[in-house]
């Protein structure tokens, strides 16, 4: 059976939610009485939740109990939000959702058999059961992730760091998966500020921190540490393929251009690489990360030194 695709635009504007009912009352006459029965459910279960996934599958699942779905996908790329709830089929259908010029994601039910017109209609009726809820949970999901991000480079700091690798160092141990850590530092980048001001200093450093994230896979994840330091932490890695990223890492580094700077400036990186140990905290392997990369720079920086 060839897949097909029927893509909708869904703009929640005012006028359009208070004809659905979710203005004002709407006349009980002009709906199927089990249509009401679930908006009504979904309205108050939806409330229960701020997580994304959460407010997807109970939707998902209020659905199915209308209309026969095997999986809803959403995606919301502003936020690097990607959710599936259950199987693929055959046939889709596609929402993007907006309120008021506020565009709130794409949202795809799928299934194996065509949808017939009737079924579209009763799918958009139960739409704006979802819009304020899913928009509260990404506001949600905006602060917290505004809570554990650095704000200059964007990636991970102190805090988010820490949680992570206190769950990652976790599961290690608990899979017996590897686990490394790069320590990473900008040579002599206090020149930089010295010489250019620290606006300049802040243009390398969030093009450095777009260099790491660039050389790195999906699953790996990078914190700023302090200053012109980063860590880096490679999931399911052992000390050979970390060696290799941490290579990668220091030569994209060295060949970085500057053109928001009207002046050219070479910089380097020095590295320091550990891989988790039996039974080791997440303390010990930090400083002998930290140790390492003092190695590398007592050996003349740029370059990477792995730790004992």
């Amino acid at each position: 059976m060839n897949s097909s695709t029927q893509t909708n635009a869904i703009d929640f504007d005012s006028a359009k939610l208070q004809r659905l009912g979710f203005g004002q009352l709407q006349n009980a006459a002009q709906r199927p009485v089990d249509v009401a029965q679930l908006r009504h459910q979904l309205g108050l279960q939806l409330q229960t939740s701020l997580e994304p996934e959460r407010i997807l599958t109970i939707f998902f699942r209020g659905i199915q109990r209308m209309i026969p779905l095997t999986a809803l996908s959403y995606e919301h790329r502003a936020s690097d939000l990607h959710l599936k709830v259950g199987e693929g089929g055959h046939h889709r259908v596609s929402y993007s959702l907006s309120n008021e010029g506020e565009h709130l994601g794409e949202l795809v039910f799928q299934r194996n058999q065509r949808f017939s017109e009737h079924e579209l209609s009763q799918l958009e009726s139960l739409l704006p059961c979802l819009l304020f809820p899913l928009r509260n949970a990404l506001l949600y999901r905006e602060a917290t992730q505004s809570a554990l991000r650095d704000p200059l480079t964007c990636t991970g700091n102190r805090i988010a760091m820490d949680q992570t690798l206190s769950r990652e160092i976790e599961v290690a141990h608990r899979h017996k998966h590897p686990l490394s850590l790069l320590m990473l530092d900008i040579d002599h980048f206090k020149r930089v500020n010295d010489d250019y001001g620290h606006s300049t200093g802040d243009e390398v450093l969030k093009a450095v921190a777009n260099s790491i994230k660039a050389q790195l896979r999906n699953i790996d994840m990078v914190f700023r540490f302090g200053g012109e330091e980063f860590l880096i932490v490679l999931s399911n890695t052992g000390r050979e393929a970390a060696a290799m990223i941490g290579e990668r890492l220091r030569l994209a580094a060295s060949h970085l251009t500057y053109p928001m700077l009207d002046h050219p400036i070479e910089l380097s990186v020095s590295l320091g690489c550990a891989t988790l140990l039996p039974a080791e905290s997440a303390e010990s392997v930090l400083r002998r990360a930290d140790s390492a990369l003092y190695v590398a720079k007592r050996q003349g920086r740029n370059r990477l030194a792995m730790a004992g």
